[in-house]
């Protein structure tokens, strides 16, 4: 059978009708048209010129092989600075035991919550104070909104109590941490510490002192000056606003004792408020560890007492180490 090539028009005498290309360029191989053919080639519906690209036939595609593992280092690399953090460790265990990270955190959010759920028994007291103008109320109603928000109001002052102690504990261990690391001791006695942030009308005066000081100690002052001052500024106002609740208990009178009521939950609410301003000023502080060294050292070379390396070291410091335009090798 008589077969041309698409191609490159040649005639093979095929007799083998699996063959289909070309053996010289590898071109579809098709039947010799004739001329009846080519007049019905543009009649047949389907009937379609295919375009073949010149030359040989492409190569067949190898596989691509596997890449393997991703490399990865077997042990901790050497190649960076070296520091010896025995001595470091030991120091850490013997200067600070001031309370976890963890615990702080939960008991500022169980004292939120204490603060939270106080100022809304206060709320519900108000608005049965208010439905009292005109209704006499329930008898179990009316002692329910008066002792809730008595037992909340307890709930709430233990667990500030408890965030006080907490927090004062995590001061001292941190103010010696620093100290320490700085190679001094610490300038304030630890009853004068626990008095400044412990009493009432006191600690509004001296606890900012306190942490001002130990900002001071860790050269973070510039930094840590407005988170400390919007919590004192808070604290001042809340410490005001909870002495005018405090005097408002005493009111006897339907419109005192609504007033009263008032200033009770706005004073909550300035509880939470400084809270939330003291724990953004110990979360600052925590970002780093109180006995962080400030600055690395690194070893340098030293000269001979000749100056007769001088000049090679010189020399290879104006070499870099790999070029600019290439990543540093790992």
């Amino acid at each position: 059978m008589i077969q041309v090539c698409s191609r490159c028009s040649t005639r093979w005498n095929v007799r083998d009708r699996q063959r289909q290309w070309c053996p010289r360029c590898r071109g579809p191989l098709l039947a010799p048209a004739t001329p009846a053919a080519a007049g019905q080639a543009k009649s047949v519906p389907g009937y379609r010129w295919i375009a073949v690209r010149p030359g040989p036939a492409p190569k067949p595609r190898t596989p691509q092989q596997p890449l393997g593992p991703t490399p990865h280092y077997d042990y901790v690399p050497r190649w960076s600075l070296t520091e010896d953090f025995t001595e470091e460790a030991v120091e850490q265990e013997e200067t600070r035991r001031g309370p976890s990270t963890t615990m702080v955190q939960g008991l500022v959010a169980i004292t939120m919550i204490a603060l939270g759920a106080a100022a809304l028994m206060h709320v519900v007291r108000y608005i049965l104070l208010l439905i009292n103008r005109t209704v006499l109320l329930n008898r179990w109603i009316a002692l329910a909104g008066s002792w809730l928000g008595v037992v909340a109001s307890v709930v709430a002052l233990f667990t500030v109590l408890a965030v006080a102690i907490v927090l004062t504990n995590w001061l001292i261990a941190r103010r010696s941490a620093v100290y320490h690391r700085a190679g001094t001791t610490e300038p304030r006695r630890t009853w004068v510490l626990w008095v400044g942030c412990l009493v009432p009308v006191v600690n509004v005066l001296l606890a900012p002192v306190f942490v001002t000081e130990m900002a001071t100690a860790e050269n973070r002052l510039s930094t840590l000056r407005r988170p400390i001052n919007i919590w004192w500024a808070i604290w001042f106002v809340s410490g005001l606003v909870a002495a005018g609740s405090m005097v408002g208990m005493f009111a006897t009178s339907p419109q005192g004792i609504a007033d009263s009521t008032e200033v009770t939950v706005i004073a909550y609410l300035m509880g939470m408020l400084a809270l939330a301003a003291v724990m953004r000023v110990y979360q600052e502080f925590e970002r780093t560890q109180a006995d962080a060294p400030p600055q690395r050292w690194v070893v340098m070379p030293t000269d001979d007492a000749d100056g007769a390396t001088a000049g090679e070291s010189d020399a290879e410091s104006a070499v870099p180490v790999e070029p600019a335009a290439e990543e540093p090798a790992a």
